[in-house]
């Protein structure tokens, strides 16, 4: 995160990738277009073009050979095949942030962990209020997640009553989250597994950390191998998502090249179709394979995947009848409070107890109120609490949980921007006097 300050530019105009700059930029921009895709899901689940909208996203799709084949709807070729490219980009953005990022440094680190952990146990807590012991009880892990591009969304709306640091903060906490939500996913909501295709994932991994070794960089054999991984972990019995993240987190942060060992007058030679193709080899190499991964595909997970996700599973039957069910459900209700309340309370107390046990410190720029603002905004939970929904019911508890989840994902961006839309007077007067933010 400590390369947000401006892109990367050297005497000669030379501009390199700024991952965070652009990672933020681009999750911003795919929130209004998560938001236009849920929108467009709702109204077509809820006109006369319904039974197009069931009858599409139901349809069988058949892959492979007839010994050996993977039928899966296409809602379930999206839910398990395209998210697999969403979680491989998780997977390069947490790598990124612990080795170079601000979860790097324990002290940077310790407040968006002890809040994240915070907005994962208390609505976890709130929705087993609601729900121990009832049909509902499964789905505790649906409200522990934060959408991180709706999120950052409403934070750009805000303009400067959203300062830079309350970006990286959310970014950072909605990264903790994911790893926990993805934990959570594979430990509770997985089946039953096959030991023998389990080994054969393990051992497809081993393949995979020694072609890093032995230097292998062709892109293509790492499709083959990730591909493979994709297979066998789903034929496991877990979810098969999980290949994207660990390939993620296998990917190398370190460039072939150095930046100061490039001869900038050779990648500027464009004066040969020879020389054309030496300087975009200079250029990949410049950055590591998590950069330049992270930047190849994260407009498309952003602009692509995830609206085709949210257009898929978001269409929800908004009858008298699904709405009356609703409203009287202990699953809506612990939902939308585990989300709206839960995460409030949990992110902000387990946050303000980490800085005055002095573990973690806020960031410069950051108030107590901003930090009551971000842990609303973790209500939002959206994409990972509908993914989550999927594993944990069937229709129609998992309808009452999405409709838990929608409107839990409006209150709690109402509710941050209520937080943060207030002039923060005391900020000002605890700067001018040399106060800490605690006064």
């Amino acid at each position: 995160m400590n390369r947000m300050a401006g892109p990367q530019d050297d005497a000669r105009g030379v501009r390199f990738i700024s991952p965070l700059r652009d990672f933020l930029h681009t999750e911003i921009a795919g929130g209004v277009i998560l938001v236009a895709a849920t929108v467009t899901a709702l109204v077509w689940a809820n006109t006369p073009l319904r039974d197009s909208y069931h009858e599409l996203w139901t349809s069988v799709l058949t892959i492979g050979f007839p010994e050996h084949s993977i039928s899966l709807t296409l809602r379930g070729w999206v839910n398990d095949g395209l998210m697999a490219i969403f979680f491989f980009v998780i997977g390069l953005e947490i790598k990124r942030e612990l080795v170079e990022g601000e979860l790097r440094e324990p002290k940077k680190a310790a407040l968006p962990v002890a809040a994240a952990l915070g907005g994962m146990l208390v609505p976890a807590l709130v929705y087993i209020a609601f729900n121990a012991g009832g049909p509902g009880s499964g789905g505790w892990g649906i409200p522990i997640a934060t959408d991180t591009a709706m999120a950052l969304g409403m934070l750009t709306l805000l303009g400067r009553r959203a300062p830079p640091p309350l970006k990286l903060f959310i970014l950072a906490l909605a990264i903790v989250d994911d790893i926990g939500a993805i934990i959570v996913i594979t430990l509770f909501y997985s089946g039953g597994f096959n030991w023998g295709t389990t080994l054969l994932a393990i051992g497809l991994v081993i393949v995979v950390i020694v072609m890093r070794r032995v230097g292998i960089r062709s892109i293509p054999a790492y499709v083959v191998v990730g591909a493979a991984l994709w297979l066998a972990i789903y034929d496991a019995g877990f979810h098969a998502t999980l290949a994207g993240l660990i390939l993620g987190l296998l990917a190398p942060t370190q460039p072939f090249r150095q930046q100061d060992m490039i001869d900038v007058d050779a990648l500027l030679d464009l004066s040969t179709v020879e020389a054309a193709e030496e300087s975009v080899a200079i250029a990949r190499e410049s950055v590591s394979v998590v950069e330049w991964l992270e930047h190849r595909l994260h407009p498309w997970s952003a602009f692509f995947i995830v609206p085709v996700f949210a257009l898929a599973n978001a269409g929800l039957v908004l009858s008298s009848g699904s709405v009356s069910r609703a409203a009287s459900s202990p699953i809506t209700h612990g939902v939308v409070l585990g989300l709206v309340v839960g995460k409030l309370v949990g992110i902000s107390l387990f946050g303000l107890i980490a800085v005055r046990l002095g573990i973690g410190e806020l960031p410069d720029g950051m108030t107590t109120r901003s930090l009551f603002g971000a842990a609303a905004f973790g209500g939002i939970g959206f994409t990972m609490s509908i993914f989550v929904a999927g594993f944990a019911f069937r229709y129609p508890l998992e309808n009452e949980a999405k409709i838990g989840i929608l409107v839990a994902s409006v209150i709690a961006a109402l509710v941050g921007a209520a937080i943060l839309a207030r002039p923060d007077r005391g900020a000002a007067d605890r700067a001018e006097h040399g106060a800490g933010p605690w006064v």
